[in-house]
């Protein structure tokens, strides 16, 4: 067993509840040496699966012994490095004196309302922003497998023929953002790069805005399906909140050019996964790269899994071998201005009332 504590006269007791590599941990204590008790007890976490794996393996049980000790150590914690997955009590009942809880996710709102700490005072920092780049690859990875045809290069590959053949280029392609938040805004970026004309929608659509994204035109709510209607890719990396659940809906999705190329990055509940399947069927969407599903883990017989135009990612699209870091770099920066006082300079904090 391993216990990593600091003390100070105030006592702040900041617990870490998921996995998280023992270099990152020795970072926090060293940032602020003196100035608070951190609890890490790998022995009573999930072990993880993978790399940043914050829940670790669904069918793992502390024994008696250490559910009794893992509680008793959540209750004298303050401050939460990510919240005790699989637990069904709130985070309120399991620690009294909650104050601040740093998340390990981005698209944490429907959590936060779900264990009922909406209308609380616990300050919630997110992780937005750490997963922009790898999810924005992961857009990019699907373009360029669909436009460079690599699921026909790899069937060629297989059956030793060599024919030559045709592909199309990005440059000069229209993409459309829905949701031109900090990943909206990376895959903004690198569209440009490619050379592709950006389009986004957003509430403010004005040209001001339009330039502070970072996008060559930019559509109100309004406005959507004509976005649609010209793009050849579509990027969902929108919130979920009550706006934006069901925001592509049939009418939207028979809006979509034919053959585009579908990116879902959000939340599976932002498209009609009937529609999207029926215009799958109908070839009228040329990929769809899911990242996210209506029902998570994606059910054995859900047609997606066969399509030959879908590519499922088990919403592992953000995961990174640099993200515990990144998530570290924001805990130590929000930790010193909690202990300072400084509550106003922590970063980023989810708006409760909008859910992100």
């Amino acid at each position: 067993m391993a216990t990593a504590q600091q003390s100070k006269s105030d006592h702040v007791v900041a617990m870490i509840t998921s996995p998280l590599e023992q270099e990152h941990v020795d970072r926090i204590l060293a940032a602020n040496p003196g100035e608070l008790e951190l609890i890490y007890r790998p022995d009573l976490l999930t072990p993880a699966r993978y790399v940043a794996d914050h829940t670790g393996a669904p069918d793992w049980k502390r024994t008696p012994a250490q559910a009794e000790e893992w509680y008793a150590l959540l209750r004298r914690a303050n401050v939460l490095w990510d919240f005790a997955y699989g637990e069904t009590q709130s985070p309120l009942e399991l620690s009294p004196g909650l104050r601040w809880v740093q998340t390990t996710s981005a698209g944490v709102g429907q959590y936060v309302k779900r264990l009922g700490l909406q209308d609380s005072d616990v300050i919630v920092t997110t992780s937005s922003g750490v997963h922009a780049r790898p999810l924005s690859e992961f857009v990019f990875a699907a373009l360029l497998f669909h436009n460079k045809k690599i699921a026909h290069l790899q069937a060629e590959q297989k059956a030793h023929r060599w024919a030559r053949y045709c592909a199309t280029e990005l440059h000069g392609q229209t993409i459309a953002i829905v949701g031109p938040g900090r990943i909206g805004r990376e895959t903004a970026r690198l569209a440009h790069a490619f050379g592709m004309t950006v389009w986004a929608m957003a509430s403010d659509n004005s040209p001001e805005r339009a330039e502070a994204l970072g996008v060559d035109r930019l559509f109100g709510r309004d406005g959507l399906k004509e976005m649609l209607r010209g793009a050849d890719c579509v990027v969902l990396c929108c919130p979920h909140t009550p706006e934006t659940e069901g925001l592509i809906g049939p009418e939207e999705v028979a809006a979509f050019k034919p053959g585009v190329v579908l990116v879902n990055i959000s939340r599976g509940v932002v498209i009609d996964e009937d529609a999207m399947i029926a215009a799958l069927q109908a070839d009228q969407i040329g990929l769809a790269a899911l990242d996210v599903f209506r029902t998570e883990p994606l059910p054995a017989d859900s047609p997606l899994w066969d399509h030959s135009n879908v590519l499922v990612n088990p919403h592992s699209a953000s995961t990174a071998n640099t993200e515990n870091a990144k998530i570290t770099d924001i805990f130590i920066h929000n930790l010193g201005h909690f202990l300072a006082g400084d509550l106003g300079k922590m970063s980023p904090v989810l708006d409760k009332a909008r859910l992100y």
